[in-house]
């Protein structure tokens, strides 16, 4: 994996890069594998907006992830690596013994031809599924389940990994990317490794139309609204020393907006607090 870049025939070109594609093995996707997804410009079920400045991008299909690794203890071999446009790692097509076939995202090492496994007494090797309970300590994480059976929803990201700190019969400490030490239950699985595609966060966009293909839509600052749109808008010339908050009021940068009392007993340690720019 590797970074592109343009010659600069245009100003926006001079700064654009891409991705190199040298790690895909193969260009469409397996279509038992995937679905229809709609496109829901950033509302909810109730059909009001709640995440701004979101709408348009390309058509997508959906790649139907395996992020359960129910197949216990059924070899499988890595046929091919692809690329989805739904996230920001790429995904590795599973061939099963059995015959049946499957999504996974892609770890860092995990290439065509090697064999993955899903179960208590697999080897410690990228790609392969373990309970946290079957894991040495300092291991290096992604995939990570916070409920047992329900599927990984931690470190699915392109780079993302935790860290196995400690372990204790009934619960597991992970320092999750974010810098949060928390308790998870030892029966839930994880798979072994960081997550592919590290230059993702490298990447320049380079022009405003490259972020519309990926349905982000310009965003305003508060400051050049008007006063009825923002709580920092208008006023003769730019205005400083205010404080930062949402068009709704609320404070932001820093203001703590958990409020999940049941969970707050899982986390041993906080993320670390963001500086803020003078």
């Amino acid at each position: 994996m590797g970074i592109k870049t343009y010659r600069p025939s245009s100003p926006s070109r001079r700064s654009m890069t891409g991705y190199d594609f040298k790690e895909i093995t193969k260009s469409k996707p397996e279509k038992a594998l995937t679905s229809r997804v709609h496109n829901h410009a950033g509302r909810s079920n109730t059909g009001m907006k709640s995440i701004r400045y979101k709408g348009g991008g390309h058509k997508r299909l959906y790649r139907l992830i395996d992020f359960k690794r129910t197949k216990v203890d059924v070899p499988a071999t890595v046929a091919a690596i692809e690329y989805d446009p739904n996230r920001t790692c790429r995904i590795a097509l599973l061939h099963y013994a059995d015959g049946l076939k499957a999504y996974i995202i892609a770890p860092i090492g995990l290439n065509v031809g090697d064999k993955v496994l899903s179960g208590d007494k697999a080897d410690i090797k990228p790609g392969n599924s373990l309970p946290l309970s079957s894991i040495p300590a300092g291991t290096i994480l992604h995939n990570i389940e916070i409920r047992p059976g329900k599927g990984a929803q931690i470190a699915r990201g392109a780079g993302a990994e935790a860290t196995l700190v400690a372990k204790t019969e009934q619960y597991c400490q992970v320092k999750l990317p974010s810098g949060e030490v928390r308790q998870v239950l030892s029966v839930c699985r994880a798979t072994i490794g960081q997550v592919g595609n590290t230059d993702n966060e490298n990447i320049s966009l380079g022009k405003a139309g490259r972020a519309r293909w990926l349905g982000i839509r310009p965003s305003v600052r508060g400051m050049a609204m008007n006063p009825i749109d923002h709580p920092l808008g208008g006023g003769e010339g730019v205005g400083k020393g205010h404080h930062p908050v949402t068009p709704w009021g609320k404070p932001c940068k820093g203001f703590k907006t958990r409020h999940n009392k049941r969970t707050d007993s899982m986390i041993v340690k906080r993320r670390a607090k963001r500086k803020m720019r003078k």
